[in-house]
């Protein structure tokens, strides 16, 4: 078997292959340009999206050469690949600008030097096409009756699915064809709510150019965590890529507490560390685990963030856990307050309020009631109480919410 082929199986990378014969075959013969893509619907990406752009970068190691399709035209659409709802419609401007933010993320998975890879936007040629000879020369080619054999398609007929949408696997299955005559694209990866979608490019292909003998299929699984939930989903919602959206301190205490049975899975998906070295990480038992668990969520925040953040949460996380005495908690999610809004004293809802920690006082009134907030490492159980200067401890005060939310109050 070929080593790209190899290690994207080992690593969890392989879900559905149209011909794994073929794909063995051409990985073998030489440098294979492939593609991913990825919708400017958001300003930021989310670690649910990250699959595809590890499988990117372990391809592009091994000598072959990405694509990173960014879908300023098929986000004018939206792609309704599982999802439940159709997608709020976004300006123009607004894609643009999201897409110009994605292009930086994705730079931390693939590199652009010279060429080895190439940064696409299929708006260069969807956003200008005649819509009378796309139907006739594009649309003349799918057939309605398949396309609605595909799951995405079938979820969706069930709660009303637009004819905008429906358009979204002609426009996708004519980027494959693009980049097939631009780019000499044979082989287009993705996440498995793909599958119909990268089928369909490929018979696409096999109708307007006379063969899809040379083109491929690969898609993997959808991550899930051990509870069975998606992966990307916190407490606060969506982990985002972006420090603005999901502080790296956040983003860090994620994978930090991620379940036992799930380190070894995401070691071999979100880092780069070679596969003996995640299984034998593993594989750890009683507290070693929490040492693994510890290395994930660096190695995974030094990717997005780089290594000097990855080391400023670290150090904030052991700081938050030895209960804020010593140690360097610059990286913990902070605010300021003036010393004194204490002098009077400061409702404790009202304080936990004030932080990341609880959306609103009703929130921070249940954390309290259920024995879940605590004050420079003491319980807080009192929902009319007041924190005064007295609680002040070296010129700050660390809240915590739960075992694993902390929040640093830096009182000026």
């Amino acid at each position: 078997m070929n080593k790209a082929l190899e290690i994207l199986k080992e690593r969890g990378f392989f879900k559905q292959c149209t011909d794994e014969a073929l794909l063995d075959k051409k990985l073998s013969e030489g440098p294979v340009r492939f593609y991913v893509g990825v919708d400017p619907t958001g300003p930021s990406m989310h670690i649910g999206h990250l699959v595809p752009l590890y499988a990117m970068h372990h391809l592009q190691k091994e000598g072959h050469l990405p694509i990173a399709l960014v879908g300023g035209g098929t986000a004018r659409i939206g792609d309704p690949s599982g999802k439940t709802e159709m997608r709020k419609m976004l300006t123009v401007e607004q894609i643009q600008a999201n897409a110009e933010k994605l292009k930086g993320q994705i730079g931390n998975f693939i590199d652009f030097d010279g060429d080895k890879a190439i940064l696409a936007d299929n708006a260069d040629w969807l956003a200008g096409l005649n819509y009378i000879e796309f139907l006739r020369d594009i649309g003349s080619q799918f057939s309605v009756n398949k396309m609605l054999t595909f799951e995405a398609y079938k979820q969706r007929l069930e709660k009303g699915l637009s004819f905008v949408e429906f358009n979204y696997q002609l426009l996708q299955s004519y980027d494959f064809l693009e980049l097939y005559r631009r780019h000499n694209c044979t082989l287009q990866i993705g996440g498995d709510d793909q599958w119909g979608n990268i089928v369909a490019g490929m018979e696409l292909i096999r109708r307007k150019e006379g063969s899809s003998d040379d083109v491929v299929g690969l898609t993997f699984p959808l991550v899930t965590r051990a509870d069975g939930k998606k992966m990307g989903k916190s407490e606060k919602g969506a982990l985002f890529l972006d420090p603005s959206m999901t502080p790296v301190y956040d983003f860090y205490q994620y994978w930090r507490n991620v379940a036992d049975a799930d380190v070894e899975k995401f070691l071999l998906l979100y880092t780069f560390l070679p596969a003996e070295e995640c299984r034998e990480l593993g594989a750890a038992q009683d507290r070693a685990i929490n040492d693994s668990k510890e290395r994930l969520a660096y190695e995974v925040t030094k990717i997005i963030h780089g290594e000097e953040e990855a080391d400023k949460a670290r150090a904030a996380a052991k700081a938050a856990f030895s209960g804020g005495a010593g140690g360097d908690k610059e990286g913990m999610p902070s605010c300021e307050m003036a010393l004194a809004d204490f002098e009077a004293g400061m409702n404790v809802l009202d304080l936990f309020a004030a932080t990341e920690l609880c959306a609103s006082k009703s929130d921070a009134r249940r954390l309290v009631q259920q024995n879940g907030a605590s004050i420079n490492g003491e319980k807080f159980t009192d929902v009319n109480g007041t924190v005064d200067a007295s609680f002040v401890k070296e010129g700050e005060l660390i809240l915590k919410a739960g075992k694993k939310r902390f929040f640093r109050v830096i009182i000026k």
